[in-house]
């Protein structure tokens, strides 16, 4: 039932985000820097980084904001996947390989709705630590070589980090409900095609763990096809990742470019960081989808909502 579909997503969404939150800020600081000030040199770098300067839960800025739109954000993706191989199976044969593609064309559109906000706000809390740590950085050098540079260099160090609600505000006064979908195309440009390589190559490795086409196929082996689907679809779509984290970003570091949109932003890159930056962050968005999509799948293959509905009567009885 849809219902048990959006609860299982819902569950999905938070169990997954939960387990590697971290390794997302991380990929989120990576693709940010740029040619100028670089703050981290890997993940492992920028995680014990983020620790020493901001503590454990610097890790996770910017995840209550994630924890309460993805619920509706992996509800939407998998049940309109659902919801689009059902319309698009003829008398319940197997589905073709383009038809396959185009459900999760169209759950990936779907999802925008609510991802492109979230990773809107999300973004702009993540970079904060990065941007502070860069300034602090530029105080240090700057008090080095000249106490009047340092004076002037260290102000920007004690602004505090806004919140999202503060972001969502002044988004909103300025620039309306436009602000919040910033990147908006972008997002399409990453989720369609990623959903587009992911639902089908999940389905087909799905299969191959299934005695009976009529069995759901081992909790193991979803996990698994989640997995292997997951962390290729994030690298092949990792270039328009990149240009859409760096168009997200309304804050820069020292000597940062700005862009007009996306076809300035993938000149620049090029032009500037070589075509090696459209993969910066490629391995921890691997890391990060690999098990994000693997536990989504189990959880709503398994199907955790039908147990407990199924369950609900019973103790009433």
């Amino acid at each position: 039932s849809l219902p048990a579909k959006l609860i299982n997503g819902g569950i999905a969404g938070l169990i997954g985000v939960t387990c590697v939150f971290p390794i997302d800020l991380a990929k989120t600081r990576l693709q940010n820097q740029q040619n100028g000030q670089r703050m981290y040199t890997s993940l492992s770098d920028c995680l014990i980084k983020t620790i020493r300067s901001e503590g454990y839960f610097g890790m996770y800025r910017g995840a209550a904001v994630n924890l309460t739109l993805v619920t509706p954000e992996k509800a939407i993706k998998l049940a309109a996947n659902d919801f689009f191989r059902h319309h698009l199976s003829k008398d319940g044969k197997k589905l073709t390989l383009l038809r396959e593609m185009l459900a999760g064309c169209g759950a990936g559109t779907c999802q925008v709705i609510v991802t492109t906000p979230m990773e809107m706000l999300k973004i702009q809390l993540q970079d904060a630590g990065r941007i502070a740590a860069q300034r602090k950085l530029m105080a240090a050098q700057a008090r080095i070589s000249s106490p009047a540079a340092a004076a002037a260099a260290a102000e920007p160090a004690v602004e505090r980090r806004p919140t999202a609600t503060q972001i969502t505000r002044e988004l909103l006064r300025s620039k309306g409900i436009a602000g919040l979908y910033k990147g908006l195309g972008a997002t399409l440009l990453r989720d369609v095609p990623f959903s587009i390589v992911y639902f089908p190559l999940f389905a087909n490795l799905n299969k191959l763990g299934q005695k009976d086409p009529s069995v759901k196929a081992p909790f193991y082996v979803s996990f698994l096809s989640g997995c292997v689907a997951g962390s290729t679809a994030a690298v092949a779509v990792n270039p328009c990742d990149v240009i859409k984290t760096r168009l997200q970003s309304l804050q820069r570091g020292v000597n940062e470019d700005t862009y007009s949109g996306i076809l300035d932003c993938t000149k620049k890159i090029w032009q500037r960081e070589g075509p090696t930056a459209f993969f910066k962050g490629a391995y921890c968005r691997a890391l990060v989808i690999a098990p994000l999509f693997g536990i989504a799948q189990v959880v709503y293959f398994v199907g955790i909502a039908e147990f407990l509905l199924d369950m609900l009567p019973k103790r009433q009885a």
